[in-house]
């Protein structure tokens, strides 16, 4: 369990949840005030924004937010969390109807409009998702993502993924079962899978091309994963370790030239994707694990060149 259970809401409470805490005590960044003056949502709604905190959700992430509801779910389609990046005005809102687990950045200024939207039914969660930017914002304004994140709701229920081995791991996920070779074709491209199931494991550090930066990841091959949708990504995996970053070795992997994965946020925007080819994709997970560079900087956005293929 990544924390402790959420409380039982009734209809209209939208729970806000602090996952941001110092020394034990929550940090609202000022949303609080704002809440309890009656700022955010719109005058007559019938939306009522519920704070809650307890340092035991310090650093829950969007998608463990489903795990932790209490038995027969949320009253309402959507929760808030106010983690690090709430602190800065951008707040996350957490799927708890369609995709549970998948989340969308909305500015606190549309906050109030887009919860009270989400419950009276004018909007949906895939309106917001549809609507985001390149760095997984809902009406931001850092480009449309040339790959928009699917709404695809998921087929059917998946299993728990696999716990990361150690703090900052990605997983490589096999999603498409129709071409055993390319699969094959793919892993040895990588440099082989181990006796435990990595690639990449046991590089040796000086023999590592910083421009051609490998990919060390943890290999998920099973049909049980077959047509996993990235939405559905983030509440899959497991609250111990940390996971990084989830690839998806999709139909597209083995069609499309550079064989592209789709690279899954599980953390910051969860379930929102990048694509990029499978040669970018170490340099992705590695940037990611030492946080030198955000899961958006991979992100394409449309008509623009994106900064790997430039010369």
């Amino acid at each position: 369990m990544p924390g402790p259970q959420l409380p039982r809401t009734t209809s209209g409470d939208v729970l806000v949840i602090c996952t941001y805490y110092q020394d034990g005590a929550p940090d609202w960044g000022g949303l609080l005030q704002q809440i309890e003056r009656g700022a955010l949502v719109p005058d007559g709604a019938s939306v009522r924004l519920r704070p809650v905190a307890d340092a035991g959700w310090d650093h829950l992430s969007g998608g463990q937010v489903p795990a932790l509801l209490p038995p027969g779910g949320a009253a309402a389609p959507v929760a808030v969390l106010v983690d690090i990046s709430g602190q800065y005005g951008w707040p996350l809102l957490v799927d708890l109807a369609a995709i549970p687990g998948r989340g969308v950045r909305v500015k606190t200024d549309l906050l109030g409009e887009a919860v009270t939207g989400l419950c009276d039914g004018t909007l949906v969660f895939d309106d917001l998702v549809r609507a985001m930017d390149a760095r997984g914002a809902y009406r931001g304004d850092a480009g449309r993502p040339a790959f928009p994140t699917p709404t695809t709701p998921p087929p059917r229920a998946f299993p728990a993924l696999p716990a990361a081995a150690y703090e900052g791991a990605t997983l490589l996920v096999r999603t498409w079962f129709g071409d055993d070779d390319g699969w094959r074709a793919l892993l040895a491209e990588l440099g082989g899978i181990d006796a435990e199931g990595w690639v990449g494991a046991d590089l040796d550090p000086d023999d590592i091309d910083v421009d051609d930066y490998p990919l060390t990841a943890m290999v998920v091959d099973d049909p049980g994963y077959a047509g996993l949708p990235p939405g559905a990504v983030p509440a899959l995996l497991p609250p111990e370790g940390h996971t990084v970053l989830v690839l998806l070795a999709d139909a597209q992997t083995f069609a499309g030239p550079g064989r592209p994965l789709v690279a899954v946020d599980p953390d910051d925007t969860p379930g929102h994707v990048a694509v990029l080819p499978l040669r970018e994709a170490g340099s992705m997970a590695c940037n990611l694990e030492i946080a030198n560079m955000d899961f958006a900087d991979f992100v394409a956005v449309a008509g623009v060149r994106p900064w790997w293929e430039e010369a």
